[in-house]
């Protein structure tokens, strides 16, 4: 596994490590079904910490790249509707954000709208 951490870059090292692999997903350097190496040894194989690398699993899961097997440990599982879908969310929130920006609605405000909106679901 070829995974290139620049530890010089501004980048944090976990976002790094995602993007890494994430083009290895995208180039099929890795494939569905693929397991990642586990955290210990891709952290002692990088020389990053422990917790950096499973932060960066964790983010993968999240945005629907990989899933975690308590047994094969990550595993490449691309959810592609889950992506399509984080994908358009992100452009309708660009707007409604930009919206919210030109009106001098500061973020914590937003934050706060997200929470009462979250709320109502729960």
């Amino acid at each position: 596994m070829m995974i290139e951490i620049d530890f010089n870059s501004e980048e944090a090292l976990y976002l790094q490590l995602c993007n890494q692999i994430i083009l290895g997903i995208a180039s099929s350097r890795f494939q569905e079904g693929d397991s990642l190496p586990s955290v210990r040894q891709l952290a002692d194989t990088i020389g990053i910490n422990m917790h950096t690398v499973n932060k960066a699993y964790t983010v993968l899961k999240q945005e629907g790249y990989v899933k975690v097997d308590r047994r094969k440990g990550a595993v490449v599982a691309i959810d592609v509707d889950r992506i399509r879908a984080l994908e358009e969310l992100r452009r309708e929130l660009q707007v409604i954000l930009a919206k919210s920006s030109c009106r001098n609605i500061s973020k914590e405000v937003i934050h706060e709208l997200i929470e009462e909106i979250y709320q109502d679901f729960s």
